[in-house]
């Protein structure tokens, strides 16, 4: 969501001039995978995540199993090559005209053969909840709980949550007490400020203490920034790195 209309390699750049240790982006086929993997490596910088391909698909009939198998080979190879272990899964939306059960059982379905993948490549899969309120209207996954509910049944440690802390202020509120009793689900973070999407600071919020929950828990992993500045790119970002030091 930063630096549009520039090259993917010029944006890495970005990041390591800007003091971040890694970077992500959302899908892998519109871009340059061989730029991407010169420019992360001579800069020294992580890629934490990106999308799986297809995404989106779960929820539909649409797109067949077949198709779906296809892309998770696909994709695992392009996270070999850019040395990524986690990718991101989104839903879908709902099918109209067809109880949430039954179309639970198909992401069910998907996802055991997806993950059955992910096992075999020692990848973690993101699966993330969304505001059907604001950003994603129709979208099927909304709310922790029920992405818990998946992961209990898929019973898989390549299986977590993308915890997007904007979307899940949208939809249910609660951050801290979530994200503490369910840390142990959770596999990737994603921030925005609410109202808006826009920085970290001047919402209702309060990130240095999030962030601050989130270290004390014991996570390890990288924190995603997915947000539309209002100001410039450089000065949100510098803005935000600063919140992590406390």
């Amino acid at each position: 969501m930063f630096w549009r209309g520039i090259p993917e390699e010029e944006k890495i750049k970005k990041v390591k001039n800007l003091g971040f240790p890694a970077f992500e982006f959302w899908g892998w086929k519109n871009k340059d995978i061989e730029k991407i993997k010169k420019a992360k490596e001579e800069n020294g910088l992580t890629l934490a995540t990106f999308c799986f391909e297809p995404n989106g698909v779960l929820t539909t009939d649409e797109v067949k199993i077949e198709e779906i198998i296809k892309g998770a080979i696909e994709t695992a190879k392009i996270a070999k090559i850019l040395d990524c272990k986690k990718l991101i899964l989104t839903t879908g939306n709902i099918v109209y005209g067809e109880s949430n059960e039954v179309t639970r059982r198909r992401i069910i379905k998907k996802l055991k053969e997806i993950v059955k993948i992910a096992e075999e490549e020692d990848l973690i899969l993101l699966l993330e909840p969304l505001n059907p309120i604001v950003n994603h209207k129709g979208y099927f996954l909304a709310k922790t709980i029920e992405a818990i509910d998946i992961l209990e049944e898929i019973n898989s440690q390549n299986l977590k949550i993308l915890y997007d802390i904007y979307h899940q202020q949208v939809t249910e509120g609660n951050i801290i007490s979530t994200i503490q009793k369910y840390i142990d689900y959770i596999g990737h973070f994603h921030t925005a400020g609410v109202p808006g999407r826009h920085e970290l600071i001047g919402g209702e919020l309060d990130y240095r203490r999030i962030f601050e929950i989130i270290d004390k828990t014991g996570y390890n992993g990288f924190i995603g920034l997915e947000f539309s500045p209002t100001k410039t790119d450089d000065e949100a970002l510098k803005e935000t790195l600063n919140l992590t030091r406390f």
